[in-house]
């Protein structure tokens, strides 16, 4: 019996009618509301089809994703290097699973489909038997997340940067960000409060380093890579029953990009206990035992590929990436919340908060921090 209820701003059977676009047989069961992205529409559609068979259905977000085709020729094309990878063989991953998300065609024959009001809807293969994370569990679940971004970027390591579109231009580029900052700023009327005049004050003293991952680019000495852009740990799939990391999902922002942005965006998520969403930001802090164990399950396999000046810049990477985050989530609150989705009117100023307090205690352990790096070297 399918619930009519309201899922998002579609009914079931909109959903339904949707979802028949995919789907060549069975019946539909179920369409529910999937994980908590703050971009795209996700929903886990159910079938009867010989027992209970799942896939994942989204509507992408083209204000965001202002060429939807380009990311889904991505993902294809990303998809289709490490299947070609895995059947080869990978030393690395020996006997252990490794899923690939795989697109799934409409019933045009076409790798997405678009509603006549112009919204664009895909839908992929979903991973069963697997769970993810909105914070680390213990040292062993964070060793797993850095592994599984470790074997990402290993699987595609050999894909030539070129064949990828840049679908999200100035993505991770923290001086754009910095300059949208000042654009927004100079035309808005910004509230007087403690909480903001804290971001304010925390954006104008850090501004000046926020070229450093952009002019060691520049100047040769990081390479741009093709890159997962979004792998916080939510976006790592875990084994349910081995507890080992089975793969990355979430692929829209796979373009080129610096691994840099990877792995700082990895630590950020996973060494903060309390998680983005927290309203306690006063008391975030970055765990140096989770990043530890992180780095150490990432540097297992990524030692073949990383280089010297890699290594060299790994903490500002970490350092950067959670100011940078930091400063989209209080652009965002002082343009209005016209990006990331929110609850609440100030919910993007409460991420900022909590993005910025976590750089913050990356600063004030930088000292171990590097330590930790240097041992994985």
């Amino acid at each position: 019996m399918i619930n009519m209820l309201e899922v998002g701003d579609k009914t079931q059977e909109t959903l339904i009618q949707i979802a028949d676009q995919f789907h060549r047989q069975g019946t539909v069961i179920t369409i529910e509301e999937l994980g908590n992205g703050n971009v795209n529409d996700t929903y886990l559609v159910t079938l009867r089809e010989e027992g209970e068979h799942y896939f994942v259905l989204q509507r992408v977000n083209t204000h965001v994703f202002r060429q939807p085709e380009q990311v889904m020729q991505n993902m294809l094309i990303f998809s289709n290097h490490m299947d070609r990878r895995l059947k080869q063989g990978c030393p690395d991953l020996g006997h252990r699973r490794w899923e690939v998300p795989q697109v799934l065609q409409a019933r045009t024959s076409q790798n997405h489909w678009v509603e006549a009001e112009g919204a664009f809807w895909r839908a992929i293969s979903f991973i069963g038997a697997s769970e993810s994370f909105d914070t680390i569990t213990d040292l062993a679940h964070a060793r797993e997340v850095g592994y599984g971004l470790g074997m990402f970027h290993n699987l595609i390591s050999d894909l030539p940067v070129a064949e990828l579109a840049d679908t999200l231009a100035g993505f991770h580029i923290t001086p754009a960000y910095l300059t949208q900052y000042h654009q927004v700023l100079a035309h808005t009327t910004v509230p007087q409060t403690p909480e903001v005049n804290y971001c304010l004050a925390f954006v104008r003293d850090r501004q000046a380093w926020a070229h450093v991952l952009e002019d060691a680019k520049a100047q040769g000495k990081l390479h741009l890579r093709p890159i997962h852009g979004d792998p916080k740990i939510n976006n790592v799939m875990m084994d349910i029953s081995t507890g080992q990391a089975i793969g990355l999902i979430d692929l829209d922002t796979v373009k080129p990009g610096l691994i840099h942005y990877d792995i700082g965006d990895c630590l950020r998520s996973g060494c903060n206990p309390l998680g983005e969403e927290t309203k306690a930001w006063e008391t975030v802090t970055f765990e140096p035992d989770r990043c530890e164990a992180i780095l150490q399950g990432y540097g297992s396999v990524a030692h073949a590929f990383l280089t010297d000046y890699d290594y060299d810049y790994l903490y500002d990477a970490i350092r950067l990436i959670a100011f940078e985050l930091g400063l989209r989530f209080f652009t965002d609150y002082l343009a209005g919340n016209i990006y990331f989705k929110t609850q609440y009117p100030t919910h993007n100023l409460d991420r900022a908060l909590v993005q910025f307090k976590l750089t913050e205690s990356i600063e004030a352990q930088a000292s171990a921090i590097r330590a930790i790096i240097q041992a994985m070297r």
